[in-house]
């Protein structure tokens, strides 16, 4: 017996509208690691109230880069809600970095936030407070129930586009309006 396995690091999951998992419903996640053991991502079009201005102030880093202060921090997923994660181009040589591709890392070290109040390094930021996991074969399984859409991603649509038009932005990318996908799954 083979087993077929899919990666999916570095593309979009697109949540479909009968998602009931309000974590996760209407939402559009950056995979940074699909393997064997499990995936993880951050969700990309969930802003919370919070800038970076204030995320800084919290945890006692100066920041002096004016530019970046009113980034908003995202909700990155229901895991380790209270630890940050920063998306970021380039990908860079930070302590405690996910390099997802030559161009694109995840980091989880306070290295890559006081380069960023710093210096203004990486250019391209996304800073998320939790993330989202699955298990060994649990997104597999998700995929298989229609829970979700996937298409490899585009981070223009990520770091150049507001997060409320990022969703529909993914949904271009395979032919699909959103707006008409319906809430049954339907199957051939």
């Amino acid at each position: 017996m083979t087993t077929t396995t899919i990666n999916l690091t570095d593309h979009f999951l697109i949540a479909m509208p009968a998602m009931a998992d309000p974590n996760f419903s209407r939402t559009l996640t950056y995979i940074a690691e699909h393997n064997e053991n499990g995936a993880m991502g951050v969700i990309v079009n969930r802003p919370t109230d919070m800038r970076l201005a204030t995320l800084f102030e919290r945890i006692d880093i100066p920041f002096e880069q004016p530019d970046f202060a009113d980034l908003p921090v995202y909700f990155g997923g229901p895991v380790q809600a209270d630890r940050g994660f920063v998306l970021h181009r380039p990908a860079g040589d930070w302590h405690s970095t996910l390099k997802v591709s030559d161009t694109v890392g995840l980091t989880s070290s306070r290295d890559v936030l006081q380069s960023l109040a710093n210096k203004g390094e990486p250019g391209e930021v996304l800073v998320a407070l939790g993330y989202a996991g699955w298990s060994a074969g649990q997104l597999e399984h998700e995929l298989a129930q229609n829970a979700w859409l996937t298409v490899p991603a585009d981070l223009a649509i990520v770091f150049d586009l507001p997060p409320e038009e990022r969703l529909a932005a993914a949904m271009q990318l395979i032919g699909v309006d959103f707006a008409k996908l319906s809430d049954v799954a339907g199957h051939a």
